[in-house]
């Protein structure tokens, strides 16, 4: 059995790991080297100029203020989505009242109906996502302040997107409501395959359903939940909030840069202000924050391994 294992491991791994090196590792490697550039982006001549672009963005004070709000992104958006998803698919699998005649342990009425409206917004592009809630957080004709019209609540008309105190926490809201529903749909899979007599043998100790949930569910569900931690940090720090602030709101980024995140801020420099060098700069930035926040994540979150 051990004949010509290595050369079968070899030969199943040569071209994935080949793309990979070309496609992924490359690019990487290239952004480094340009960082200690003048390049453009629109012109094949360029010369080193060693750090100077990174002295240059450790005093740009719109770098620091794109870099803080990426760092709020990756810390409240992964608390909240993974918070609701948790929560939503316990009441799913195992919130339910018993019914007569029917198993100890079981979802609310409804709960296959409720996974299809949770997961509803995954099926939608984020950006038909952000153009729609930018059309109900237009502070004249948009469907939140009519509402708030609606009932009587006229003196209370935020202006949203137009708000610097409030525009971020209306784009994390977005993210959170098109996010959430991936990971109820997760985190379900992951509890139905919890065998029904540890919650029984429980529920007839006395045990409440919230201590099952933190007893039970959660340290039998701790690899997925990690697992989902930093991709949901990953998306708040790249595509995701990309497409939501560059959509939403005005500048994009505004208004005065209170939403402008890192990954903006790299396309903004790269492609409307020609200096890409620049911008490679920020992405090796955006490069480590990404990898520290994932290293910090698994590190803190390393427990025993349980198995059922």
């Amino acid at each position: 059995m051990q004949h010509g294992k290595y050369r079968f491991i070899v030969g199943f791994l040569a071209v994935p790991l080949g793309l990979y090196a070309l496609f992924v590792v490359w690019p990487f490697i290239q952004s480094i080297y340009y960082s200690f550039t003048d390049w453009t982006g629109l012109s094949p001549d360029f010369k080193m100029v060693g750090f100077d672009n990174y002295t240059r963005m450790l005093d740009d004070e719109i770098f620091w203020k794109s870099l803080q709000h990426s760092l709020l992104f990756a810390l409240v958006l992964p608390v909240v989505t993974i918070g609701l998803a948790l929560f939503f698919a316990f009441m799913i699998n195992v919130g339910g009242r018993h019914r007569r005649g029917g198993p100890v342990i079981s979802g609310v009425r409804g709960s296959a109906f409720y996974k299809i409206v949770y997961f509803f917004p995954q099926v939608l592009s984020i950006a038909i996502v952000s153009l729609l809630f930018a059309f109900a957080y237009n502070p004249d004709s948009g469907a939140i302040n009519s509402f708030l019209r609606g009932i009587g609540l006229d003196s209370l008309q935020p202006l949203w997107l137009g708000d610097p105190s409030l525009a971020l926490w209306c784009v994390m809201a977005v993210l959170v409501w098109s996010s959430v529903g991936f990971f109820v749909v997760l985190f379900s899979a992951g509890m139905a395959s919890i065998p029904a007599e540890l919650y029984e043998a429980a529920l007839l100790d006395g045990v409440s359903r919230a201590t099952t949930f933190f007893r039970i569910t959660l340290p039998l569900l701790w690899d997925t939940v990690q697992s989902g931690w930093v991709y949901m940090g990953i998306l708040a720090l790249g595509a995701e909030s990309f497409a939501v602030v560059q959509i939403m709101t005005t500048g994009p980024g505004g208004p005065d840069y209170s939403t402008t995140v890192m990954v903006l801020y790299v396309y903004q420099k790269a492609f409307r202000d020609g200096q890409a060098a620049y911008a490679t700069t920020i992405g090796v930035a955006l490069l480590v924050v990404t990898l520290a926040f994932a290293a910090i994540v698994m590190r803190l979150g390393r427990r025993e391994r349980l198995e059922f």
